[in-house]
């Protein structure tokens, strides 16, 4: 473990250089990339001196056990000697999951779109409850949540909203949400009091920096239109709508959030370009879970990835088998122990497939 972390320190100590080189800071990409890094290492740098500090403990305690002498003092060696060898094999734990690859999109910002599925006005009714689940857990994380687009369900919800969220690692966290998502209860509009089992699609892209897309304006045709929906006096007078359409994908971006037409098309072209970069993302995460047989994060959109059973006030994530009676909490935006769960299985996937390296 030594070792690999020394190896780790070097690293570290050559980036920590190369962020302050002129050349590096004048190219935005590189330097963008080195600061992750740097991030990143300056956490195992932190663990590596918890990890010497401990080892050093022991060594020492041992030292002062095997000699023997005053009581008192090799009482608190024993003391010093349970501590550290309780403490290092977690150490050891943690940085081993540190050590592990990371995915360099899981420190970008995220948009997401949810998408009324089966089931009529039901279905865009769990989209809104879809989308305050998360607004409230985006708020726990304190990041911030920005709608893009939206088209209203006939009772209430949405038939689609699409939103940007930035904040720390929100890709990393928001990923696992990818897919459809049930829900099981009596409609609103049921008079008989049957269940019904209704369905929403979450979409979750990685927002793509402009250096990670090239986008040839030629490529694109932009519409404008009149913004739909609640917004004031400027709604169905102005041309402030925005649509884009990239002509060799036929990928369709749109934003009528804001009053300025400018700032509209400003936010479509940075969901077009995640929407972009994100094709490429699902071929490469089917490739790699087709390699390590994952079941967390496929990439494939339609699986059924969870259920929210309202008459057993359940939650039930498919992928893992996770099963919380905490339904009320949970559509109140605390998924937070379902997405630690999800990041366990994945970090266990990726320890099997790297522990020869590791």
């Amino acid at each position: 473990m030594l070792e690999k972390l020394q190896i780790i320190k070097q690293r570290f100590d050559e980036v920590s250089d190369l962020i302050i080189q002129p050349d590096i800071i004048t190219d935005q990409k590189r330097y963008v990339e080195l600061n992750r890094e740097y991030k990143d290492l300056r956490i195992l740098m932190d663990k590596r001196e918890k990890y010497l500090e401990l080892t050093n403990n022991l060594n020492e305690a041992e030292s002062i056990i095997s000699e023997g002498g005053d009581p008192e003092m090799v009482e608190m060696a024993k003391m010093q000697y349970d501590e550290a060898k309780e403490g290092i094999p977690k150490l050891e734990e943690e940085i081993k999951v540190l050590l592990i690859p990371k995915d360099p999109e899981d420190s970008k910002n995220a948009v997401v779109e949810l998408r009324a599925g089966t089931g009529g006005d039901e279905a865009s009714i769990f989209a809104g409850d879809l989308f305050r689940m998360y607004t409230k857990y985006c708020e726990s994380k304190g990041w911030r949540v920005e709608t893009v687009d939206f088209s209203e369900g006939t009772n209430g919800g949405f038939k689609e909203i699409q939103f940007e969220v930035s904040g720390e690692d929100v890709y990393g966290t928001l990923k696992f949400e990818a897919g459809v998502h049930r829900v099981q209860r009596v409609p609103q509009t049921e008079t008989q009091g049957r269940v019904h089992t209704s369905a929403a699609t979450v979409m979750v892209f990685p927002e793509a920096e402009e250096f990670d897309v090239e986008i040839n304006p030629k490529d694109v045709r932009i519409d404008f239109f009149c913004s739909s929906g609640p917004g004031g006096q400027s709604v169905n007078t102005t041309y402030s709508a925005v649509r884009l359409t990239h002509i060799p994908t036929g990928l369709v971006a749109q934003c009528q959030d804001q009053k300025s037409q400018h700032k509209n098309k400003e936010k479509a072209f940075r969901v077009l370009r995640s929407r972009l970069y994100d094709m490429e993302l699902a071929k490469k995460m089917e490739e790699d879970a087709a390699k390590r047989g994952s079941m967390v994060s496929s990439g494939d959109r339609s699986a059924k990835i969870r259920t929210y059973n309202y008459p057993q006030g359940r939650v039930t994530d498919h992928r893992i088998g996770l099963t919380l009676y905490d339904l009320s909490n949970i559509v109140n935006g605390d998924i937070q122990r379902i997405i630690d769960e999800l990041q366990l299985a994945e970090n266990t996937e990726k320890l099997k497939a790297n522990s020869d390296v590791i």
